[in-house]
């Protein structure tokens, strides 16, 4: 039986053969009910489907593309997963182990509002430097209406008129964000505007689109 790697294999396959003899509870499964939120019975639930989903122990992002397009089947979803993809790949590995998706899916489900707020902003820093520019905000924004089947076909007359309401979108919520003016958006200063202003947060649509 192959071994997914950060996963409670031993407590999945106690299930999948009750004669074995039992065992102790692997240190991973206690691990992952510290790091996360989630039960233990949970956990199992969870580890089960992916295993079943993703039988070499990880999810590449061709893998995670195809899930969300099945969630989002109007609309062209594979740039917005894209950054999803890389806001769950913490290791920044290409691929998702089971214990990161499971820490990913603790903090979106049952994390405060701080820490999705933290992940969020992982989320729009596209290059991973601790800071969101406009084209990135601009990238994402792009990526959500294209998910949600909002964005014309390219070169149409309304995909013009779809460019300019994304970039007034971007420029609007931009303004808001980057407190001092100085180009950058910085994890300070997207917290600070997020949990003072409902509306940039609904503006930024950022868990309307979660799986």
């Amino acid at each position: 039986m192959a071994t997914p790697p950060e996963s409670p294999v031993e407590e999945h396959a106690y299930e999948l053969e009750p004669n074995r003899p039992p065992k102790p509870i692997p240190v991973a499964l206690e691990e992952l009910c510290r790091q996360t939120k989630f039960s233990k019975q949970e956990i199992r639930v969870m580890y089960r489907g992916f295993k079943t989903e993703c039988p070499e122990g990880v999810v590449h992002e061709e893998s995670f593309k195809d899930i969300y397009a099945k969630f989002f089947p109007h609309g062209n979803s594979a740039l917005y997963a894209h950054y999803v993809f890389k806001a769950f790949d913490v290791n920044c590995s290409g691929a998702i182990s089971f214990r990161e998706l499971l820490v990913t899916l603790s903090t979106l489900l049952r994390g405060s509002v701080y820490e999705r707020l933290r992940w969020a902003f992982r989320l729009y820093d596209v290059d991973g430097d601790g800071a969101i520019t406009r084209q990135e905000l601009s990238e994402v924004v792009v990526a959500v209406h294209e998910l949600l089947g909002r964005r014309a076909p390219p070169g149409s007359p309304a995909s013009r008129i779809d460019d300019a309401k994304a970039a007034e979108q971007v420029d609007r919520v931009f303004r808001k964000l980057d407190l001092n003016q100085d180009g950058v958006i910085t994890i300070e200063e997207f917290l600070e505007s997020c949990l003072k202003d409902d509306v940039i947060t609904r503006s930024l649509q950022m868990f309307d689109t979660g799986l």
